[in-house]
């Protein structure tokens, strides 16, 4: 906060929690937030003119209305990406390896062996998505001997990836992937976008992984086609409702490896948050163009 002071700022600390609108925000030009907007009536605040999310994600923040009252928007794009790159990597060993199921055979101390554990090398791995985390993830993925292919609006070639496809080509890029990672944005056009009819593009007994957003995923036809076996197997970050409730099937297979959305965890998260909000507020105080502008018509 001293850093941030120096740069001329000051500053009104808040709880976020059931925050609402009184009369010390009445003349706050910045808003560096998570999402107090469940409680805070952001039209209250006449003078904000920038909200800075400390979130990749954006869908939780009044979009309408800060589109129409021209309030820039930035996201925390970047700051999380190397934790989950690496979450990535990790869990599609652990769907290759079977860790999972050793875990189990660990806590009741039998002792078995399974010869139907798979390697890694030469497989081909699909992005839905070629961002900032995807980049992390394909860049590490670069020393296990895989194919990398990405998918993006336009098949725009993306670093880190052997080859990218338009979304007009998802059939091709999904016939041709043992497995499947999901890290779209969440938008209106992207919602439920992985439902049966991309299942059934997917090649039989695919992995597939989701560190997005779990309503990016029609998660009756996800449980069907884990069930059928279509699905081989899959690691879940994220997920329609959260905390995830405690009748979901989802909880109880065998081929399924949950997380409480923790993928974006390390030591390090804080440190890179406030370096790219410093790097911004230095940049607004001198009258600059913030890094990490949301596109709000695009919605990422």
């Amino acid at each position: 906060m001293k850093k941030i002071e120096e740069l001329g700022y000051e500053i009104i600390i808040k709880k976020e929690k059931n925050l609402t609108f009184n009369h010390e925000l009445k003349d706050v030009e910045i808003l560096l937030c998570y999402n107090p907007f469940t409680t805070l009536d952001i039209k209250k605040m006449k003078k904000l003119k920038w909200i800075q999310l400390s979130s990749i994600g954006i869908d939780q923040a009044p979009i309408d209305y800060i589109r129409k009252n021209n309030i820039i928007l930035t996201n925390n794009r970047g700051g999380y990406s190397i934790p989950m790159g690496e979450w990535i990597v990790l869990k599609i060993l652990e769907l290759y390896k079977k860790s999972h199921q050793f875990y189990k055979k660990q806590e009741n101390k039998r002792w078995k062996i399974d010869t139907s554990v798979l390697e890694l090398y030469g497989k081909t791995i699909g992005f839905l998505g070629t961002g900032s985390i995807a980049k992390e993830a394909a860049k590490r993925l670069s020393g296990f001997n895989v194919k990398t292919l990405g998918l993006n609006t336009n098949g725009s070639s993306t670093k880190y990836f052997d080859k990218c496809f338009s979304n007009e080509e998802i059939k091709e890029m999904l016939t041709l992937s043992d497995v499947i990672v999901l890290s779209l944005p969440y938008t209106e056009k992207t919602h439920n976008f992985v439902n049966e009819n991309i299942f059934n593009m997917m090649k039989d007994r695919v992995f597939f992984i989701n560190i997005s957003r779990g309503n990016i995923v029609d998660e009756t036809a996800l449980i069907k086609n884990l069930k059928s076996g279509k699905i081989k197997g899959a690691a879940l970050d994220v997920f329609e409702n959260e905390p995830l409730s405690n009748d979901n099937p989802l909880w109880s297979m065998d081929n399924v490896i949950i997380t409480p959305h923790n993928s974006w965890v390390s030591e390090m998260r804080n440190q890179r948050r406030f370096e790219i909000i410093y790097e911004n507020m230095k940049k607004y105080s001198n009258n600059e163009k913030p890094n990490n502008i949301v596109n709000l018509n695009r919605g990422y």
